[in-house]
């Protein structure tokens, strides 16, 4: 993997992450790097499900591909805040 692909894919991850946590209601204790790893394992599922689904290849912008992908890490960011709320003392 080239440098420019990793920066890509790092800001890609930051951008889906941060629309995943804006789609999930309330606050979330998530650190910006897990909403980034988060992001981009989003994207890539996303990315998978829409071409099974057939629709990756769209003329203009991949609208329902990017609903999966932020769909996708709206649900992960929700796991992530679930499963740290549950480490932390009550």
């Amino acid at each position: 993997m080239e440098i420019g692909g990793l920066f890509t894919a790092l800001l890609f991850g930051a951008v889906i992450g941060g629309l995943g946590r804006l789609v999930v209601p309330g606050r979330q204790h998530v650190s910006l790097l897990a909403t980034i790893l988060v992001g981009i394992v989003a994207a890539l599922l996303g990315t998978a499900a829409a071409t099974v689904l057939g629709v990756a290849d769209t003329p203009g912008i991949d609208w329902i591909e990017l609903a999966l992908q932020v769909g996708l890490a709206g649900a992960g960011v929700t796991l992530w805040a679930n499963r740290s709320r549950q480490k932390l003392p009550r």
